[in-house]
């Protein structure tokens, strides 16, 4: 699996993270949810670069101008309810794209331990079509997992993009052993080294459906 850490280089995408997991900033609920909508449509972009494309000629008011104009209909997943601002952002990119929505949440058997459950899918056909999977968080990878096994049953894409704004190390790991290698590219806007005994991400932002919608 080819991992794209846009961290690795310098851009704006690193002042909206940082404003994320600033705890001077991150409480304004709806400054917190623009950047991860920003977050979103930059990521968005780059993935677009990836698209197969063909030249279209577009009628001008003085004539025929060659555009390439990409083939690719995504289809943009997300992982509610944290991902839905960061969705957003993809779907200002393409906004002609399909739409599809995962529940997944922990339920915890300790303090400590959990397990993850989908709940609620609604998709469109997937079948050879690019997949756009929107997830804000990636701690320990299992959502990411259970969602894509649960969209699967929509069909199997040509492509799956895995789009993340913070990712442990240890979920990367884990996915890369999960999806087809040759077929999957996750995108993060950066990789933490690890996780607490809860499962959050350290250093993390915190809980990132809660600071974009209230605690639950």
């Amino acid at each position: 699996m080819e991992v794209v850490n846009f961290a690795e280089s310098n851009s704006v995408i690193n002042r909206y993270i940082a404003e994320l997991r600033d705890i001077h900033i991150q409480n304004d609920r709806i400054r917190f949810r623009r950047n991860m909508e920003r977050i979103g449509e930059m990521i968005g972009y780059e993935i677009s670069k990836r698209f197969r494309y063909q030249t279209q000629n577009v009628e001008t008011p003085l004539g025929i101008a060659p555009v390439c104009i990409p083939n690719d209909i995504p289809v943009l997943a997300t992982i509610l309810r944290a991902g839905i601002p960061f969705h957003q952002g993809f779907l200002n990119c393409f906004d002609n794209a399909e739409n599809a929505f995962v529940s997944a949440y922990r339920k915890y058997i300790d303090d400590k331990n959990f397990d993850v459950f989908i709940e609620y899918i609604a998709s469109p056909s997937i079948e050879n079509k690019t997949l756009i999977i929107a997830d804000p968080m990636l701690a320990t990878g299992s959502s990411m997992e259970l969602a894509y096994k649960a969209l699967l049953t929509k069909g199997t894409p040509s492509h799956t993009h895995l789009a993340v704004i913070v990712a442990s190390e240890q979920a990367i790991d884990y996915l890369t052993d999960k999806f087809p290698s040759e077929k999957t590219t996750l995108w993060v806007g950066a990789i933490d080294p690890g996780l607490n005994a809860h499962k959050y991400i350290v250093p993390g932002l915190g809980d990132a459906g809660d600071l974009a919608y209230g605690a639950k």
